[in-house]
């Protein structure tokens, strides 16, 4: 009898901490999911200013500005591998834009132009928190899907290592914006 009881409250036991895992697991996709959120609002203010830098370009560099038309337009559902590409490719526009306020001096100076400057600066800073924040929720649940006897549940229920938001070799220095 007393055995019996044991049993039971070793398999009650186990039921708990099994539920108890899961849950964390589920407590860690919901902080993923989160930081991901944050990851596109960032992207899409970003994404903003840059069309409304575009603007103030194109007031200056009509024929040139064509070439900034391949801008990447953001789409909620976007998988890490495409949020990826898509700040890449905000980087080069960026970086085109800044080739073209080169030639006109005017540009540089206006108070819009700078204005603007300062809110991609700002939105490049809001973009790298947001992804601080990602892989600290990836990495920890990576570890926690990892660690026995963690790793057991995680394999039955099917739970795999989150990638994380990594930025090219290329685009790890930070923006050029001259003035």
């Amino acid at each position: 009898m007393i055995l019996l009881i044991i049993v039971i409250i070793v398999i009650i036991a186990v039921i708990m901490w099994a539920v108890s895992t899961s849950n964390r697991f589920k407590v860690l996709l919901v902080k993923i999911n989160e930081a991901d959120s944050g990851i596109d609002v960032a992207l899409n203010k970003r994404y903003d200013t840059l069309v409304k830098l575009m603007e103030v370009v194109k007031a200056y560099a009509r024929h040139e500005v064509e070439t900034l038309s391949e801008m990447v337009k953001l789409r909620s559902g976007m998988g890490i591998a495409e949020k990826e590409q898509a700040e890449i490719k905000m980087h080069e526009v960026t970086d085109r834009i800044n080739v073209i306020a080169e030639g006109y001096p005017e540009l540089r100076s206006s108070e819009n132009f700078r204005q603007l400057q300062d809110a991609i600066m700002e939105s490049e800073d809001h973009l790298q928190a947001a992804r601080r924040v990602y892989n600290a929720g990836v990495s920890a649940f990576n570890q926690a899907i990892a660690v026995f006897p963690a790793s057991i549940i995680a394999g039955r229920a099917g739970y795999t290592p989150k990638d994380f938001f990594e930025t090219g070799s290329e685009k790890r220095s930070d923006v050029k914006i001259n003035l």
